[in-house]
């Protein structure tokens, strides 16, 4: 909106004002916008009301005194003298000066106001300014560093991983200077990919989640709210996003592809960014930490065993000597209580509930649980404490790379679903209502996580 246009804006808004008598609603605007537009407003008829309950009547006060100030306070025909001519024509010049000034001021304040609404940016407008930022993103083996400076003399302060995404700023020769995550830097130009290439890498790797912000989520068959219900999610849960169609996100959970109103999740795309050398060093000692925690757990879940198992042995022994009136003299190891044994002790402690059914809410391993619900029962035996959530379950623990890297024991997450490993290629975990707590292969679907509790 140019200068003039404003001008004539704001004025046909002051003649309507006056003409109408019109009570307005402004928006908020400035205090100082507010002072200036109150000068030319006409006094009769107006409830306008700005910012912080502040009225016309006291703004064009508080003008009026803040113009006898600036003027000096001055008063015609002070003395009682009568004005000449000159004096009077010097006079109203000067009023008609003081008036254009005014409505100079006016327009000044006043235009950013009501040029706000036509230069805020939509939110499509972002996405088409984001779009226009040229991606590149990283193929390599394994990693490739940033540096300070174009060089490989420069000093490394982070580092992408196959498939990360980055914005590239400027070209220097054969390096680009480019941002991704918190790390901005230079790197060789040849281990990425841009335009329609790295778009349709990125199409690929991007992980689009859906975040349910609703307390109970129900997943339909069809992207309509009129559709038969074909599962519960709990709120704060991340599903896997397969499609969006007209308002409707398609997820993935236990059940089976469903869809799900976009009023009651929150669908973002996750990628794999640059980390910075302070973040990687951050990040290798939490995952030493988190193995620390691990061996630890084990520990001590192997002494309660072996408690439990002394008890028991103990307790044989005693029944033995009161039959036969000597002792057994037998002893009874516990079994798989060492290293990667615990683990399994974990999964055949789990398979012993396969049949009993499925309860969404539930926490109970003979009376029904949901999936995460039995993995946290499950875990409970071994004095270990879960969340009561499959997307949290994705946090606990340390990370194993793949499903031929699992151990008996580790947790196999899933979109809006969790599992725990048996070994060869197998969970135990409970389903759905329909099929219980059941045994299936790994691999049924895709997992999104696997973390190692011991």
């Amino acid at each position: 909106m140019n200068h003039k246009i404003t001008k004539a804006t704001v004025c046909a808004m002051a003649m309507a004002v006056m003409f109408s008598g019109v009570r307005l609603q402004e928006a908020p605007v400035s205090v100082e916008a507010a002072h200036v537009t109150a000068s030319f407003l006409p006094a009769a008829g107006v409830g306008l009301v700005l910012e912080d309950g502040v009225s016309v009547s006291q703004i064009r006060d508080d003008v009026k005194k803040r113009k006898a100030e600036k003027e000096g306070a001055v008063s015609a025909n002070s003395s009682g003298e009568t004005q000449t001519t000159e004096t009077a024509e010097a006079a109203s010049s000067q009023e008609t000066q003081s008036e254009e000034e005014s409505e100079t001021e006016i327009v000044m304040a006043v235009e950013p106001v009501l040029k706000e609404p036509e230069t805020k940016i939509s939110e499509e407008e972002e996405r088409e300014q984001e779009e226009k930022d040229v991606l590149i993103i990283a193929q390599v083996n394994d990693y490739v560093n940033i540096r300070s400076t174009p060089g490989t003399d420069g000093e490394i302060v982070g580092k992408l991983y196959n498939n990360s995404v980055g914005t590239l700023i400027a070209t220097e020769g054969d390096w680009y200077q480019m941002k991704s995550g918190s790390v901005e830097g230079y790197v060789k130009a040849e281990y990425f990919k841009t335009g329609d290439e790295a778009k349709r890498i990125a199409d690929e790797v991007g992980n689009k989640v859906a975040t349910v912000n609703t307390e109970t989520l129900k997943v339909r068959s069809d992207a309509s709210l009129e559709a038969s219900v074909l599962g519960l999610v709990p709120g704060g849960e991340e599903l896997t996003v397969m499609d969006e169609n007209n308002g409707f996100v398609k997820v993935s959970i236990e059940e089976g592809d469903g869809w799900v109103s976009e009023d009651y999740v929150i669908v973002a795309t996750e990628y794999v960014t640059a980390e910075s050398i302070e973040e990687e060093r951050a990040r290798l000692a939490e995952q030493e930490k988190a193995k620390e925690d691990a061996r630890r757990a084990a520990q001590a879940a192997e002494e309660r065993m072996q408690a439990k198992q002394q008890a028991k042995d103990q307790k044989s022994k005693e029944s033995a000597a009161e039959g036969s009136g000597e002792s057994s003299g037998k002893s009874y190891a516990p079994a798989n209580t060492s290293g990667s044994g615990l683990g399994q002790s974990v999964a055949d402690f789990a398979v012993q509930f396969v049949g009993n059914p499925y309860v969404y809410g539930g926490t109970s391993l003979t009376n029904g649980a949901d999936c995460s619900g039995f993995v946290m029962k499950v875990y409970e035996n071994f004095g270990v404490s879960l969340p009561h959530s499959s997307s949290a379950d994705r946090r606990v623990g340390y990370s194993v790379g793949s499903l031929s890297e699992a151990k008996a024991g580790d947790l196999i997450c899933y979109s809006g679903h969790v599992a725990i490993y048996i070994g060869g290629g197998q969970i135990v975990h409970a389903s759905t209502a329909a099929t219980g707590i059941k045994i299936s292969n790994a691999d049924y679907r895709t997992p999104v996580a696997i973390r190692r509790i011991f």
